[in-house]
């Protein structure tokens, strides 16, 4: 039976999986009540387990060492209760050769070697170079579906990275390039980043060490 993690684990682990995000962005990760949301983080940034900061016009939540020490507690303990941990160590195994060959698919859309400059940005004027990375974004998007449907079955708050992934790459093939790898939309790597960073925390890996 999947294990559904209480709301306040979900919003300190929201901050987490997002790394630096506003309130509203915070709820809509783990569709929860942006008013709860606004309450858990008050009572957060009281214990000293988040910080609010802000830059330029930007503004939002980011953890403070508590706050990571707290949360990889938290999920330790939930993981535990489920006496399913190998289960999610075996998905992380399996996930690091698919993460692999993500990184390489979004820096193939961002770099177009050429004679002379290895590092030539890509101006997207080649579409069977992008079709080709399009492609592999594709395999990977076969490849994660039973992997996250294994997590799901685990912890309820995997059960959304791989509709997310998807819907990702539907507008990315509809000529929506930015959905490839932009930042500021829910975009293949990054709900991609966010399942990493999920799977790091919830096992307390370092992601620097890994292999």
């Amino acid at each position: 039976m999947t294990q559904d993690s209480p709301v306040d684990l979900l919003v300190l682990h929201a901050v987490r999986v997002c790394g630096f995000a506003d309130a509203a962005t915070l709820a809509r990760r783990f569709d929860l009540g942006p008013a709860e949301t606004d309450e858990l983080l008050g009572d957060f940034e009281a214990y000293g387990w988040v910080q609010r900061s802000a830059f330029a016009d930007l503004s939002g939540w980011s953890l403070t060492e508590a706050g990571r020490d707290e949360d990889e507690r938290r999920l330790a303990a939930e993981l535990a209760a489920t006496g399913r941990a190998d289960g999610v160590r075996d998905a992380y195994r399996e996930f690091l050769p698919l993460n692999a060959r993500l990184q390489r698919a979004c820096t193939d859309w961002q770099l177009r070697p050429a004679p002379g400059a290895r590092l030539a940005p890509n101006d997207h004027a080649d579409p069977a170079w992008d079709a080709a990375v399009l492609d592999e974004l594709t395999a990977l998007d076969d490849a994660l579906a039973p992997l996250a449907r294994r997590l799901g079955d685990v912890l309820d708050r995997f059960g959304g990275y791989h509709d997310r992934y998807s819907t990702a790459l539907r507008r990315a093939r509809a000529g929506e390039g930015d959905w490839v790898d932009g930042t500021d939309v829910d975009s293949c790597h990054r709900v991609w980043f966010e399942l990493h960073e999920d799977l790091v925390a919830t096992l307390g890996l370092d992601r620097g060490a890994e292999r």
